[in-house]
């Protein structure tokens, strides 16, 4: 039996679909069951799997298909699912990973931002977690998590004037999802700095 290489297009492909596409990932995948773990090189320092896209997007269903089609579980893909006991456990075997970064050099933080989860958050900031904080700000804003949003706000130093890469701060971006709660959790912390 002969083994197609993916091609660097066809790399490229998934990884962009794994960011929100699931029925591409599904279609490509089928096709070419060896793009599942491959990493896509926008640059020499940044490599990209189609499961790290979904990570950073926060894109649950694609990231359960590829982890249920054998793709690795790593801690930032854990952290964005809320799998708080796996972030545990990887924190327990290599400390030095609450400093992970997923694709782009996406840190944990933002990862764990987009489950939601307060506690999650805490266990990360408490092991020493502390870069990202304003991207994991941003990402609790965009994902509508207002209990994660507020102890972000009360226990870390995230910074309202960050921008996103879309050159939004988080305030921008509640007013933009029309979210009146998190917009006056923003401001009412605004007044107080």
């Amino acid at each position: 039996m002969n083994v197609q290489s993916p091609t660097s297009d066809q790399i490229r492909d998934f990884v962009i679909a794994g960011h929100g596409n699931l029925g591409q990932v599904k279609s490509m995948l089928t096709e070419l069951p060896e793009l599942l773990d491959v990493a896509y090189a926008w640059s020499e320092a940044d490599r990209e799997t189609a499961v790290m896209a979904a990570a950073h997007m926060g894109n649950r269903p694609i990231a359960e298909f590829l982890l249920e089609q054998g793709a690795p579980l790593a801690i930032c893909t854990a952290a964005m699912l809320g799998e708080q006991g796996a972030v545990q456990d990887w924190l327990a075997r290599d400390p030095i990973l609450i400093h992970a970064h997923g694709a782009h050099t996406i840190p944990l933080l933002a990862h764990a931002a987009l489950s939601g989860k307060v506690d999650l958050m805490e266990l990360l900031v408490t092991s020493g977690a502390i870069e990202g904080d304003s991207f994991a700000l941003s990402n609790a804003v965009s994902f509508g998590h207002q209990p994660l949003a507020r102890w972000l706000l009360e226990n870390t130093q995230a910074d309202l004037a960050w921008k996103n890469w879309e050159e939004k701060t988080a305030l921008t971006l509640a007013v933009t999802r029309g979210d009146e709660d998190m917009e006056k959790l923003l401001r009412q912390h605004t007044a107080r700095e």
